[in-house]
């Protein structure tokens, strides 16, 4: 319980949408007084190592390998058909709309709604005054 490395907390955080959580709590605004936020750290930093494994092997994994193939994706932008290879003109935003696919399982599955970053409605979270 409670042994995933800043590393990894650092990748969900902004798979999940969340901006970073920086190095020293502000006074009194901004995103960690977000009650999704704290829930989202509570449950990092609460989790079985059950769970931990899955969010490794399941999620963190999957959404290494599915954000690095985005940028990869560019070295096709330029040919539109090559011979009898035809390029896949949505690619970059097949891959794209994957990756966002999988980031919103893995909010799902550790149980908070996506972040500002990744919010279809322009941001999600609410501020706790």
């Amino acid at each position: 319980m409670g042994t995933l490395t800043d590393a990894e907390k650092t990748d969900v955080r902004r798979h999940c949408g969340y901006p970073v959580y920086g190095d020293a709590p502000t006074q009194g605004f901004g995103y960690r007084f977000m009650t999704q936020y704290g829930t989202l750290e509570y449950r990092l930093n609460h989790m079985s190592s059950a769970e931990e494994a899955v969010l490794r092997t399941t999620y963190l994994a999957n959404l290494t390998t599915l954000e690095t193939a985005i940028p990869s994706a560019s070295a096709n932008l330029d040919t539109d058909q090559a011979a009898v290879w035809v390029h896949n003109k949505r690619e970059l935003a097949d891959r794209d709309a994957l990756f966002a696919n999988w980031r919103r399982k893995l909010c799902a599955f550790i149980g908070v709604p996506p972040g500002p970053g990744l919010s279809t409605d322009g941001g999600s979270v609410q501020l706790v005054v």
